[in-house]
């Protein structure tokens, strides 16, 4: 620990942060990332926090210092500031220095006016250790900083990796080799997902989605059970919003009905049936529909039978008639799958079964077992129950024909290495919507892709994308190319998004590109070479067994290796590292006391390579009082202080799994000041002053929630015990980080005493009733009951009484014993022993505890009073 710390200034980000302003701007960053930030749509990772609130916590952290910060509007000519208002020469640092001085808890917006600007900071480098898909890097290097990145999954460094060198792309060359590969094989790709056309047999329609169902034989009659949950294909999107496309299991006809809950009449065989039941019921048990037996899916494969599957239905975008002037509904519906477009997806399955060249761009390898493929405490997704045993299982024959198919024009039609990585990534991030894990939300009418929770869900029923792609549909190789043109476009002219009176508005192009001086590392923290004194380290790292990063991500890999595995070390292995990965994982016998124990070992290799005066910003999810104070012993330990937490509520759906409530928490940290021995009596005092004076100003400049101010309250009181921690003592002990934690739960719900709010205004130099109501706010105290315990007097004034006033000495001898608090008990003892007066012999005396020694010695301190000390 240096001894310069202790006289090191608060950064903006220790004063305040904008909670309002940035969950507003993120939850709509949420809902239209493609908009707001390109970069970091080009391809999936999980979890991925959003770039605005990155971005905010950059310019909180980073501009610090008015003298090596400049500023430029990109809405100004010539882009200089003075005063943000008018354009000058250059930047008026006496106004920046203003804004960020001005941040506090009640004026945490001071600096976000700079939100929107083109903010450079000089001789600025961040280090993100667990840096995923690169969100923080991305916002960072924005700010002209120099980044470096770490992570042990290869899949994560190469997506960082093409979104650092997007700006230095030449977009005409991205085109051109896109151009080569459709010249080479779109015709051939699009010509697998082709259909008559229902409204005019002699057009050819372009099929947007095929969908499947498996098949099962009753283990008891032997009939063949198609597993719908129910007959609906799609929610009608034209004119019949309230109607249904339903599937007719006698005939296969696909038509409208007004109720697919009641009983419906198939317009072409008359076969009377409700929609809403079809044979899987809920547990996955499935009902022959001939002998009646209920029986359970996953039973039946373990029995020895293998799924079958039937195409049944098809969404079809028939473009000569939208060219002929028809209706929407007429160029673009469902209908259902003939013998025709049987055969069309067997000719594929037999080209994809005969040629032996698809196989090296097709993975090989077997699904390992992990957290995720078999039931464990992460999830009860068994794939291997579901049949799945390799990476090809998870495709139908159609889809590895073409996919393999793609994959090998790619790597022979593209000489470029940057180029084709590029491509790549296209073709690797639509491989999400190219499975059979997909599905089709019925209400909303489109593709839903493998990973809707961060897991792999096997499906009795499916929906198979076109994988070139044609004018509608998502996720398709052609329009998944067009969100990584659009991102390095991004890249070289980027923009900035931000509200103003209630509207969303977006900045001219910034000069700065995204992009300059970056350092990726894909390898264990531990072991790669860094820098010994990084300005800041800002990162998202893993939470318990939120996502097991490395089995979701085999996903992708296996297929990426296959161009990317003679090129970049990484991707020699199998798989992406699983034993190294800093995460709870059962399978790798790993619990949360591993995932702690090897989080706390990184904290210790950032404070290594931190300068003294940095600071450690990480966003982190909200838990429950142990997970908060294992969060904070490991800080502490390995030589941090937490200086504030903020809350971060937008975008929820990225990280938690299923109806729990939960949100992000920013947290902050700094080097480790000297620390000092501490009464917990005298810390919980402080810890309550600093959550009432939290709560006075957050009210005073925000409209926060009671929860969100709750976390920026917890954040003041980790503060205040972060300069005493493992030096807190209690009755003779010293008190755990998940003890305080504990306690300072209890303080920010308001569970304090009337004698600790006492001690408070005790400390104080010239206390006020009105600092009794500001103190007894947030808590169950009312100030009337202080008044009742004569804990203070108005009478001429407002005044602390002591063991000396009449008023306070009657109030406790009509008090028993037991009812004794215990400054109530010291006081009591103190007046008894300046009096020599002794109990009668019918009064019990005060059983003396560690909390009365412990308040003694506080009152002691505070009033100067040497006959507290005498006292035991």
């Amino acid at each position: 620990m240096s001894d310069s710390n202790a006289s090191r200034s608060d950064l903006p980000i220790e004063r305040g942060f904008p909670i309002e302003q940035v969950n507003d701007l993120a939850d709509r960053e949420g809902r239209a990332k493609l908009h707001y930030r390109p970069l970091t749509t080009m391809h999936k990772w999980w979890a991925r926090r959003l770039g605005s609130v990155f971005r905010t916590i950059s310019l909180y952290s980073l501009v610090s210092d008015p003298d090596r910060v400049s500023v430029r509007d990109p809405n100004m000519e010539d882009h200089d500031l003075t005063e943000f208002d008018e354009a000058s020469e250059s930047a008026d640092t006496a106004d920046i220095k203003e804004m960020i001085e001005g941040v506090d808890l009640a004026n945490p917006d001071a600096m976000w006016d700079l939100y929107s600007k083109d903010v450079r900071v000089e001789d600025a480098d961040v280090l993100d250790p667990f840096m995923g898909g690169g969100t923080s890097l991305l916002e960072a290097i924005r700010f002209d900083a120099d980044v470096t990145g770490v992570d042990l999954n290869p899949v994560a460094w190469f997506i960082t990796k093409k979104e650092l060198e997007a700006h230095s792309v030449d977009p005409d060359a991205l085109r051109g080799a896109f151009e080569n590969v459709e010249d080479a094989v779109a015709e051939e790709l699009q010509s697998q997902y082709e259909t008559a056309c229902p409204n005019d047999e002699s057009h050819v329609a372009d099929v947007v989605y095929a969908f499947w169902v498996r098949e099962l034989d009753c283990t008891s009659c032997g009939e063949t059970v198609p597993l719908f949950k129910d007959y609906r294909v799609a929610k009608e999107r034209y004119g019949n919003g309230d109607r249904y496309h339903v599937y007719c299991p006698d005939c296969g006809n696909i038509f409208l009905t007004d109720d697919y809950q009641t009983e419906t009449i198939c317009p072409d065989c008359s076969n009377e049936y409700v929609p809403e039941n079809g044979p899987v019921s809920r547990g996955g048990n499935y009902g022959c529909p001939s002998c009646g037996l209920k029986y359970p899916i996953v039973d039946a494969i373990a029995d020895g039978q293998s799924y079958a599957e039937s195409l049944y239905a098809l969404e079809y975008y028939c473009t000569e008639c939208e060219d002929e002037g028809k209706d929407r509904p007429a160029y673009k519906g469902y209908k259902q799958a003939n013998e025709e477009d049987i055969e069309r997806y067997e000719r594929a399955a037999d080209s994809w079964g005969s040629e032996d060249a698809f196989a090296d761009y097709a993975p090989q390898g077997d699904i390992p077992e992990g957290a995720i493929t078999t039931s464990s405490s992460v999830s009860g997704n068994d794939v291997f129950r579901h049949g799945y045993e390799s990476w090809q299982d998870m495709f139908n024959d159609r889809q590895l024909y073409c996919l393999s198919t793609l994959l090998r024009v790619i790597d022979e039609e593209v000489d470029d290495q940057t180029i084709k990585e590029y491509l790549l990534l296209a073709f690797s991030d639509s491989l999400m919507f190219q499975n059979n894990f997909a599905t089709y939300n019925i209400n909303a009418t489109k593709i839903k892709g493998i990973f809707r929770k961060n897991s792999f869900m096997p499906t009795v029923e499916y929906v198979e994308n076109n994988v070139w792609g044609t004018k509608a549909g998502l996720g398709t190789f052609s329009n998944t190319w067009a969100k990584i043109v659009d991102a390095v476009e991004f890249a070289q002219s980027p923009t900035e998004r931000y509200i103003e009176n209630g509207d969303t508005e977006e900045t001219a192009p910034f000069e700065k590109p995204v992009g300059g001086e970056y350092t990726i590392h894909q390898g264990d923290l531990h072991d790669v070479d860094l820098e010994s004194e990084y300005d800041a380290i800002i990162t998202d790292p893993p939470y318990y067994d939120n996502v097991v990063y490395s089995e979701v991500s085999d996903f992708f890999y296996v297929w990426q290796r296959l161009l990317l595995g003679d090129e970049y070390e990484g991707f020699s292995p199998e798989t992406t590292p699983r034993e190294e990965s800093i995460v709870a994982n059962p399978t790798e016998g790993k619990d949360s006391d591993s995932f702690e124990s090897e989080l706390r070992s990184a904290f210790s290799r950032m404070r290594e390579v931190l300068s003294d005066d940095g600071v450690l910003v990480f966003t982190y999810r909200h838990g429950d009082e142990d997970t908060w104070g294992a969060l904070l012993e490991s800080l502490c330990d390995e030589g941090f202080d937490v200086t504030a937490t903020y809350p971060i509520s937008a975008n929820l759906s990225e990280f938690v799994v299923g109806d729990e409530l939960n949100f992000s928490v920013v947290v902050v940290a700094r080097p480790a000041t000297e620390r000092d021995p501490i009464s917990w009596s005298s810390l919980r005092r402080r810890a309550h002053r600093a959550a009432s004076e939290t709560r006075e100003k957050l009210q005073a400049g925000q409209t926060l929630s009671e929860g969100d101010i709750s976390i920026v309250e917890m954040g003041r009181c980790f503060r205040e015990y972060s300069n005493h921690h493992g030096k807190v003592h209690r009755g003779g002990t010293v008190m755990s980080a998940t003890e305080i934690v504990s306690e300072i739960y209890d303080i920010i719900s308001g569970n304090v005493t009337p004698d600790e709010i006492y001690l408070d205004l005790l400390e104080m130099d010239e206390p006020t009733l009105d600092d009794v109501t500001r103190f007894c706010r947030g808590t169950d105290i009312d100030p009337d009951d202080l008044r009742r315990r004569a804990l203070f007097v108005t009478d001429g004034g407002f005044e602390l009484t002591d063991w000396r006033a009449e008023e306070r000495i009657e109030y406790l001898r009509g008090r028993s014993t037991e009812e004794l608090t215990p400054l109530e008990g010291v006081q009591l003892l103190r007046y008894r022993d300046a009096q020599d007066v002794k109990p009668p012999d019918e009064q019990r005396d005060l059983d003396v505890t560690s909390e009365m020694i412990d308040v003694a010695n506080e009152l002691a301190t505070l009033t100067g009073d040497e006959g507290y000390e005498a006292l035991f």
